[in-house]
């Protein structure tokens, strides 16, 4: 097992060698600032833009090529309102995931006065980054792309635009859950859609046209707009349920674990206290169990469920 000093290159094993006169004091922030965290990364807007937009096309599919033009007006209601509720629930999760502050140390706080405040003791371990000049806690890592330090980071993510970690886990782990319900539904109405509208050609007897083709009464467009429609919907669909399935399994175990994406890559030596799969879940969607789990409008409440304690 790697001894701590060896972990990573922005350690510094005594309080005497943090050299705090080489860190800036944090910078002032004005009346309303920090209100709104959002990372200023080109390739990370371009994918959270992208994401919304393949969102809105399946929605496009879903309700003007398949429900609109379906004959049950109750079929169209049901798969209508499921979808819906769920994409939205996907879109609200994206953004809580995306400008939410995911547990940033305070940069620039390795500070002479900051320091004496911690009352060290005499040969205690502790932390500093010298990227952004923090001092780092246990379980914390610099991420490049926000640079900051990150409490509990598990990775970065481009599809968020943001790290996951400590305080954004949840919507990060109910972003891929919906993602994946939403293209798992939309696939099982094409299927539906495919069989029902073609076998209605293929069963007409004496067809003038030779070829399966989808009947006027399947869809509001001509017959190839609809089944390009339909076949861009499917692959998007299949691409996103295999992406977010292994994502939302990923997390799922890691939290289960207690055990963050990088700790695991890292092999880093566990000197925090082991709890139960249970209290591990509660830590980061909210202690007790409630409905608010499912909820990205619903911000954690710990409760008796603490983050995480050290092996003395």
């Amino acid at each position: 097992m790697k001894s701590p000093a060896h972990r990573s290159r922005d350690i510094e094993r005594q309080a005497g060698y943090l050299r705090p006169e080489h860190c800036a004091p944090p910078p002032q922030l004005g009346p309303g600032a920090g209100a709104m965290w959002f990372i200023r990364d080109g390739c990370g807007i371009v994918c959270g833009v992208i994401t919304w937009m393949l969102v809105l096309f399946a929605e496009f599919v879903v309700l003007f090529v398949m429900l609109m033009p379906a004959r049950s007006l109750l079929y169209s209601l049901v798969n209508g309102v499921l979808f819906n509720t769920l994409a939205f629930l996907a879109l609200a999760s994206h953004f809580r995931a995306m400008c939410t502050d995911p547990g940033a140390v305070p940069k620039g706080n390795a500070t002479k006065e900051f320091i004496e405040s911690l009352q060290l003791k005499p040969g205690q371990v502790v932390y500093k980054c010298p990227k952004c000049c923090c001092i780092k806690p246990d379980r914390a890592h610099h991420c490049s792309v926000c640079k900051r330090c990150i409490r509990k980071m598990d990775h970065h993510c481009p599809w968020v635009n943001n790290c996951v970690g400590e305080n954004n886990q949840k919507y990060f782990v109910l972003f891929t859950m919906y993602i994946a319900l939403i293209s798992l539904h939309a696939l099982i109405m094409a299927a539906f859609h495919f069989v029902f509208c073609f076998e209605e050609d293929w069963n007409s007897p004496r067809s003038p046209n030779p070829l399966p083709h989808f009947s006027p009464a399947c869809s509001s467009f001509s017959p190839p707009a609809t089944v390009i429609l339909l076949i861009l919907l499917c692959f998007e669909g299949l691409l996103f349920l295999i992406f977010t399935s292994v994502m939302f399994g990923t997390q799922v175990h890691s939290i289960c674990t207690d055990e963050t994406g990088i700790e695991q890559l890292k092999k880093e030596e566990r000197r925090w206290i082991k709890k139960s799969k249970w209290m591990n879940m509660k830590v980061v969607f909210g202690h007790p169990f409630s409905i608010g789990w499912l909820s990205p409008f619903s911000t954690p409440d710990h409760g008796k469920a603490e983050p995480y304690q050290y092996v003395v």
